[in-house]
């Protein structure tokens, strides 16, 4: 027996296809609308992570600025009590700088130089007197610049010719000086005094060294 169908199968197929092709769409739309969401999701979850992360760290940060000007002022306080500190201590060296002046200008002073007048603002000296030339000035400022750790920067101001009497019928030139030194503190005086004997030392051993190795 022979069976014919009549039916439109054709435009049923048609009507499967736009249907599955249909669902499948859908389906995919579903799907991507749910990957959609799991990113959004995710990506809202790490942005709340990280802002949670940076609230942490400013308030670590907060907390370390606080500490920050607290060190601050304790270094500012250190300070201040260091430069307390080093005023009280130049006072009690500086009490006996006068003595050192004079004791280091007579010690320094050659033959034939006079001293008329001193007067010392601070740490500067000024030194006004008499020398019989030129010459004894000039050794008098070498005198101070090298020969002493309590004068340092000896500087000639002016140096005058003039004359003297000794008799009447007995007058002699002589140079009129005004030297400015500044004088140097205890601390720093003894420090200078110390690096010659150190140097000496060093020098020393360094002479002993090959005598050793002789032996």
């Amino acid at each position: 027996m022979i069976l014919i169908n009549l039916l439109p199968h054709r435009e049923a197929a048609r009507k499967r296809r736009r249907d599955v092709f249909n669902v499948s769409l859908a389906a995919s739309a579903i799907l991507g609308g749910l990957i959609a969401l799991a990113v959004f999701l995710w990506y809202q979850a790490a942005i709340s992570i990280q802002q949670g992360t940076n609230l942490a760290l400013e308030t670590e940060i907060k907390k370390l600025e606080s500490q920050i000007k607290d060190i601050s002022g304790l270094e500012s306080e250190i300070a201040a009590l260091r430069a307390r500190q080093q005023a009280v201590e130049d006072l009690q060296s500086d009490r006996n700088l006068p003595v050192h002046l004079l004791t280091e200008m007579v010690n320094q002073l050659p033959d034939g130089v006079y001293i008329s007048k001193m007067v010392q603002a601070d740490q500067l000296v000024t030194i006004n007197g008499v020398a019989q030339s030129n010459e004894r000035v000039a050794e008098l400022i070498r005198n101070l610049a090298n020969n002493t750790p309590w004068f340092t920067k000896p500087d000639l101001v002016e140096i005058v010719t003039g004359t003297v009497t000794l008799a009447p019928k007995d007058q002699r030139r002589v140079s009129n000086f005004v030297i400015r030194v500044r004088l140097v503190r205890a601390s720093e005086a003894e420090k200078a005094a110390a690096k010659p004997a150190v140097t000496a030392s060093g020098v020393a051993l360094a002479a002993s060294v090959p005598s050793a190795e002789k032996k």
